[in-house]
């Protein structure tokens, strides 16, 4: 990164903006980051807030005002409301909430007919916001499609403005295979011009392309792993973006998703039968006995290994079910936590039927289930076609539960194979998508976990002093914003 180091002591104002934030509203993992990252941001002296939209779901918050939003040919009012979260030192991050009763007060975040115009409408409102609540900011942070016009917008129509025109973007892709495609009248919608419609711009096969807007547009861009920020420049893993990601290359990095460490620690979580740390890892042993029981399985010391996933093809669960009876017939057990496509939640039901003592399933999310999953298994698995980030495996390292990951994307960023004669290593891995693969890793987890307790105990404490906090991570997000400010002035 170019970057004078001088202007790295520079405190930013910084607006983040986001579909979903966590302890408001919540889908996946971009609500975690949004949730973080702030928080980091702000410990850091920096003033950081943040916006998203003001869905049914989130409850009652304060007016703070209202205006009116050029939309097409007509006009929608935007209502923002506000409230805070709560962040190191005393520290609070402002939040505001672009509410509006036609496109918002509906049940659900997403999967509406009229996608486009509800966050359309959502990109145009933050701009016109600014001015409104009194932030100017340095730089915008937009994440994934949702906010992925405002780049664009904020050149088209609002560069020219004194207010807007020293204000850098940012455009952090959490995963491209999500790419908010909508007909051509979006862009009448926006108020922009039909010469942005060609495949340089955001014509995407013959649609207009939310997360292409934002990836041509932005100043600069980020995926959250090194490794993902590769692999979207081949055709495998590019969803049909490969070509302008190559392009804009030289502008795309690379940052690792932060974990919360207050929430997910094992020496503090309320949710598991008791709390353990580096010094009393023996307690970790309760957690796997109370599990047990808790899921019907017989409590007795085999390896117990852990899946808390949605349950999609991208998960890698095709390879665990061509794997499930070799698994399974071996002395191991397995516990499975997650929903999504009703043809995996019938497998491993099925699973569960034909193996009651060694496979207990729960269909469905519950958050406070998943924390007993990571502190009571004893290995995590996380076998993903692709996978940008990952949460997963940095909550299981977290409690001292070794994941089995697939090499790709920020998996293979975070977790190294385990090397028994250097000691090095914080999991298990492997590369070719085929079920031996899958089955030869987690085998050498089963392996080691029987047979050399001893270096089973090296490989547990790698895992508890890896350190993946929102600290490390908000620095480089310091580093890439300073990057985005010096390329808007000219300098990079």
């Amino acid at each position: 990164m170019n970057i004078i180091s001088k202007n790295l002591n520079q405190k930013l104002k910084i607006l983040l903006v986001s579909s979903e934030v966590v302890p408001f509203a919540k889908t996946g993992g971009l609500a975690d980051v949004a949730g973080s990252l702030p928080k980091a941001l702000a410990a850091m002296g920096h003033d950081v807030r943040v916006v998203m939209p003001k869905y049914r779901e989130v409850g009652k918050k304060d007016t703070l005002c209202d205006f009116p939003v050029q939309v097409g040919n007509r006009k929608e009012t935007a209502i923002v409301r506000q409230d805070t979260m709560e962040a190191e030192g005393g520290n609070h991050v402002p939040v505001y909430f672009i509410d509006n009763y036609h496109y918002f007060d509906r049940d659900g975040l997403y999967l509406h007919r009229d996608e486009g115009e509800r966050f359309g409408f959502f990109c145009r409102a933050v701009l016109e916001m600014l001015p409104k609540v009194g932030f100017q900011p340095d730089i915008i942070h937009c994440n994934d499609w949702q906010s992925g016009p405002i780049p664009l917008l904020l050149k088209d129509q609002y560069a020219k403005k004194p207010y807007y025109s020293k204000i850098a973007t940012l455009f952090t892709v959490h995963n491209l295979l999500y790419q908010g495609n909508w007909d051509k009248g979006v862009l009448s919608f926006l108020g922009l011009d039909e010469k942005y419609f060609h495949p340089e711009a955001v014509e995407f096969y013959g649609q207009v392309s939310f997360i292409k807007t934002g990836l041509v547009f932005s100043d600069v861009i980020n995926t959250v792993s090194n490794t993902y920020a590769v692999e979207i420049q081949t055709p495998e893993y590019g969803e049909g973006m490969d070509g302008l990601l190559r392009k804009r290359a030289g502008d795309l990095y690379g940052i690792i998703n932060g974990l919360n460490y207050e929430e997910f620690n094992p020496a503090t979580d309320p949710h598991i039968r008791k709390n353990y740390d580096f010094d009393s890892i023996q307690d970790k042993k309760v957690n796997k006995s109370a599990l047990q029981e808790e899921l019907g399985l017989a409590v007795k010391d085999v390896p117990l290994i852990g899946l808390v996933s949605r349950l999609v093809d991208q998960k890698g669960l095709d390879l665990i079910a061509l794997v499930m009876d070799e698994l399974l017939s071996a002395d191991v057990q397995l516990v499975v936590l997650g929903s999504g496509d009703p043809h995996y939640e019938q497998l491993f039901k099925g699973f569960q039927v034909r193996y009651p003592d060694k496979l207990g399933v729960y269909i469905g999310f519950n958050a406070e289930l998943a924390q007993r999953i990571y502190a009571g298994s004893d290995l995590f698995l996380m076998p993903s076609k692709f996978e940008p980030c990952g949460l997963g495996q940095l909550i299981s390292l977290r409690y001292g539960t070794i994941p089995i990951v697939r090499a790709t994307g920020g998996l293979k960023d975070t977790i190294n194979e385990f090397d028994g004669e250097t000691g090095k290593g914080n999991g298990f891995s492997f590369v070719p998508y085929l079920p031996a693969d899958l089955l030869g890793a987690i085998k050498r987890g089963l392996t080691l976990f029987r047979n050399q307790p001893e270096q089973w105990g090296k490989l547990v404490a790698n895992a508890l002093r890896e350190d993946f906090s929102w600290d490390r991570s908000a620095k480089e997000y310091i580093r890439l914003y300073h990057v985005a400010l010096g390329k808007h002035q000219g300098i990079n």
